[in-house]
């Protein structure tokens, strides 16, 4: 019997259960193009976000607790992403006292396939969903993770405190509170370690020195009373300012750090690399000679997307 004639019959003895079947292998058709070639799952549909090299797409810091003035002034996030695929980390830090005047930082690059895949694990942990503040009662100074996320068309913020110090058992979080910390402390884990678990060919480069391209320095006079001061037995060492402007004049006042703290940004081709060179054998103890005064300086690198000498806000 040709394939007409069954089509035919079947059509007589039930037209309802003839367009049932056709209506089901429509549907089956068009799963399987979605699908595509050899039965492979569909493409996700990408995340939008900035593209520009300067363009936050998302950041993880941790900050607060009981830190001074000059702690907030030089604390850096500890993963920023940019719009380009740009990672910029901080890395091991060396353990001596004084630590180095200028911090380990470190750039990697991902492919967009990556940032797409960073972005669906941010979504899955509810990094898309909007603002959200996660407190944790009973709790006394503890730092607060702080999560920015730019994309799908919204700028996220999302503040979770004590991340990883909660007792997963206490019966003042709900239960929703303790699955929302657990997804963030596991995407934090994550994104933090992003180079060990994205496909190879999303890494264009891994873990290289970050280019300093503009400085910030918080000048404070060495013997301002919220000026950071040594232990007594630490030894403290001197050197020039090189600098042509003197550090009591540099810059605009920086009140947010003490009433005669100046703040400046540094990025003249000519003046920050002599800068950097002199900083690069100093210690965040060093005191520094202008004008017969000594002075304490808090340095901190800006990342692209900072405007530097502002006071952070939480």
């Amino acid at each position: 019997m040709s394939r007409r004639t069954k089509r035919e019959q079947l059509q007589r003895h039930d037209p309802r259960l003839y367009s049932l079947v056709a209506l089901v292998l429509v549907n089956l058709l068009g799963l399987a193009c979605a699908a595509g070639p050899a039965g492979t799952l569909p493409t996700p549909t990408p995340i939008a976000h900035p593209s520009e090299p300067d363009a936050l797409i998302l950041r993880i810091e941790t900050s607060g607790g009981l830190l001074p003035p000059f702690v907030l002034v030089t604390e850096l996030p500890e993963l920023s992403i940019y719009g380009d695929g740009t990672v910029i980390t901080l890395g091991p830090q060396i353990l001596i006292y004084p630590p180095p005047a200028l911090p380990n930082l470190l750039q990697s690059r991902i492919t967009e396939d990556g940032l797409q895949l960073l972005l669906r694990e941010a979504a899955a942990a509810g990094l898309l969903a909007g603002d959200a503040d996660y407190p944790l009662p009973g709790v006394y100074d503890a730092p607060t993770t702080f999560f920015t996320v730019n994309a799908a068309g919204k700028r996220t913020r999302v503040s979770v405190y004590a991340l990883g110090i909660e007792d997963p058992s206490d019966p003042r979080l709900t239960a929703e509170q303790r699955e929302a910390r657990q997804k963030l402390a596991a995407f934090a884990a994550k994104a933090r370690d992003l180079t060990s678990w994205l496909p190879a060919d999303t890494i264009i480069e891994r873990d290289i020195p970050y280019v300093i391209t503009r400085l910030q320095i918080v000048a404070v006079p060495a013997d301002a009373p919220l000026a950071p001061q040594s232990p007594e037995n630490i030894p403290v060492s001197s050197r020039p300012w090189p600098l042509p402007m003197p550090l009591s004049q540099i810059g605009e006042p920086a009140p947010w750090v003490g009433p005669t703290a100046r703040c400046a940004v540094i990025e003249s081709r000519k003046e920050l690399p002599r800068l950097l060179e002199e900083l690069a054998t100093a210690n965040t103890a060093t005191r520094w000679e202008s004008d017969q005064q000594e002075f304490v300086l808090l340095v901190r690198p800006l990342l692209p997307d900072e405007t530097g000498c502002q006071p952070r806000r939480w």
